[in-house]
């Protein structure tokens, strides 16, 4: 089958149906991509793509599966690239967020932040690298968090996640910066998204807002400077910067979109 539009940029989403990786998603569609987004979440996700068709048009596929699932993750690429003909970028905010302490949390709930938030990141970005490897084209950015650059009490396996991340995406744009791809992350702070507010005591109230802008100097927490928390379109923002051609000499960095909360540790 040929292309449907060979003129048009093909970005690649996960976590497409809700949060920063929806907010990335209508930031593509606006920019004239056609879209592959991926999600477990099959309800939200066609939610998200019909929005997108409506507002923006242009091409919008969607695909449900767990980035946990290789086989599934490699269906999915084999069949966007069947569809458009190629993948120009990558947009990988699909995660998962678990907190307890060190000592006193069960290793079960490591175990599937690492299967999400690395390993799934991992099958991702070897089934689309390899593609973009062969065009020796591309551009790649992953959705981490600035918990992958300073300890946070209760986020060890989120943190720890989140630095393996960090790491394999400097050290895959270092392997693919011969082949002309970039690679790099964007690292959100407090974000107001469903996985913020479940954080909260009160997800659908102000109070816990206020307390993330507030810091807590007994959980050595400084807060946020700049005294808001990110909207997803603010980190989507980011993405689509280091996306596009204006980032061209970008490659192996992690932005911080934070507010200043952790002072680029």
């Amino acid at each position: 089958m040929p292309p449907v539009n060979s003129r048009s940029r093909v970005a690649v989403v996960t976590g497409a149906a809700a949060g920063i990786g929806a907010a990335v998603a209508r930031m593509l569609a606006s920019d004239g991509y056609s879209l592959a987004l991926l999600d477990r979440d099959g309800v939200e996700l066609s939610s998200v793509a019909a929005e997108l068709a409506v507002t923006y048009g242009g091409e919008i596929v969607t695909y449900v599966v767990d980035v946990t699932d290789r086989d599934g993750v490699d269906m999915a690429i084999e069949s966007v690239v069947e569809r458009f003909g190629t993948i120009d970028a990558l947009a990988h905010a699909a995660g998962v967020l678990d907190t307890g302490a060190v000592l006193d949390s069960d290793p079960s709930v490591w175990r599937n932040v690492f299967n999400v938030n690395v390993f799934g990141l991992l099958n991702v970005m070897q089934s689309v690298g390899r593609v973009m490897r062969t065009r020796r084209v591309g551009s790649i950015v992953v959705v981490s968090s600035n918990a992958a650059g300073i300890p946070r009490i209760g986020m060890g396996a989120y943190g720890s996640s989140k630095a393996a991340a960090t790491m394999l995406v400097r050290t895959a744009g270092l392997e693919l910066a011969g082949d002309g791809i970039r690679v790099n992350v964007v690292a959100p702070g407090s974000t107001d998204t469903a996985m913020q507010r479940s954080l909260w005591v009160d997800p659908n109230g102000d109070a816990g807002a206020q307390a993330v802008i507030e810091g807590n100097l007994a959980a050595y927490r400084l807060g946020i400077p700049l005294g808001k928390l990110a909207t997803a379109a603010d980190i989507a923002d980011s993405v689509h910067f280091l996306l596009s051609d204006r980032a061209a000499h970008i490659t192996m960095q992690a932005l911080y979109v934070d507010g200043g909360a952790t002072l680029k540790a």
